[in-house]
């Protein structure tokens, strides 16, 4: 699941909009902090009833990150599970200050967001020792402003390992925004180091595949439109790679198309399925090009001196020599490199313009 932030210092027309953009991926969560004033936020009572019905009419909840003193500012003698439930507030990610009471109870009130990056498997006992109602229960990553202070993959993979042993199965964590990215440092907002700078879908695809997490937020303020429909890709199991062809012709259309990965996957190359069952290539296409090296990311097709495989389209895992019966007709993009090794026997995937 792919899901988004906001913060209420926003204008409302773009928290309505990262509600607008979840429902349309299909998440029923987005991710607020109310403590970026110390609990102050809880003082725009009119916006957050306004939030409130976004959350109603959009069906999506929020989970927002609290601390102690942040709940100490809700209004005098309203519960808090109603107060939050009236903004549309869901769940509670809990930051340090909780006793393992109030974790508790709160857990048998509304949903609980454990810190993922913090806790320990003993913690864990503890609060089952406690009776924890797990039924209501995840475990998300922080988020790093400050540059170099992200997790490592290595911490990631351990953490995850250890909670999943524990029983915790529904973790998340955050990627950073590649548009607007929130203040006061603007660096970003990821939770590994190595994707402060990466592009978001690569991160995603990078967090589900590689680390088995289910649930990835932006945690900054937007990304680009280019991200938004390369994300709708992915949401139907379709990897998007970018590629710059090389060459000009109306025939591209049919390679940026929806191809499989044969299910006996090859070591050297990716090969399309489509590409020679059910794609007619016109002549032009399969007449030979210049001859030309194959560096890691080169788009090819064979032409039609390869005789019964004229028309295989094929994408380069490793560096290949130049062949006669292979026409040169693109390049991955450097960035999007990574993510070939996620295109398994089967799996499908679709080349974009980038």
């Amino acid at each position: 699941m792919l899901s988004f932030s906001f913060y209420l210092f926003q204008p409302f027309e773009q928290i309505e909009e990262a509600f607008r953009k979840a429902a349309s991926f299909g998440a029923r969560e987005l991710f607020t902090s109310l403590h970026l004033l110390n609990g102050k936020e809880l003082g725009e009572q009119e916006k957050l009833k306004w939030i409130g019905r976004l959350a109603r009419r959009y069906g999506v909840g929020v989970v927002a990150d609290a601390t102690p003193a942040v709940l100490s500012h809700l209004p005098a003698g309203v519960g808090v599970t109603k107060a939050l439930n009236e903004w549309g507030i869901i769940g509670l990610r809990l930051d340090d200050g909780f006793s393992w009471d109030e974790t508790v109870q709160l857990s048998k009130q509304m949903k609980v967001v454990l810190n993922a990056s913090t806790i320990t498997e003993r913690e864990i006992q503890e609060l089952a020792s406690r009776q924890i109602d797990w039924a209501g229960v995840d475990a998300w990553h922080n988020f790093y402003p400050r540059p170099e202070t992200g997790l490592s993959g290595d911490t990631l993979m351990k953490q995850n390992r250890m909670l999943r042993q524990c029983g915790i199965a529904s973790i998340g964590t955050f990627v950073a925004g590649n548009a607007q990215k929130r203040g006061p440092l603007n660096k970003g907002l990821p939770t590994l180091e190595d994707h402060r700078e990466a592009d978001p879908v690569s991160a995603y695809i990078e967090l589900r595949e590689t680390y088995k997490v289910g649930k990835v937020f932006v945690g900054d303020l937007s990304v680009s439109d280019d991200v938004l429909e390369r994300m709708a890709w992915v949401r139907q199991g379709i990897i998007p790679i970018r590629y710059r062809p090389i060459v000009s012709a109306r025939w591209l259309s049919l390679v940026e198309t929806v191809h499989t990965n044969r299910r006996d996957a090859a070591r050297d190359v990716i090969r399309s399925t489509e590409s020679r069952r059910s794609i007619i290539w016109p002549k032009e296409a399969l007449h030979p090009t210049e001859p030309a090296p194959r560096p890691t990311g080169s788009v090819t097709i064979d032409n039609e001196r390869y005789g019964r495989y004229a028309g295989e389209l094929q994408i380069a895992l490793t560096d290949l020599p130049t062949d006669d019966n292979v026409n040169v007709i693109g390049k991955v993009v450097e960035e999007d490199i990574p993510l070939l090794r996620y295109i398994h026997g089967g799996r499908p995937f679709c080349l974009v313009r980038g």
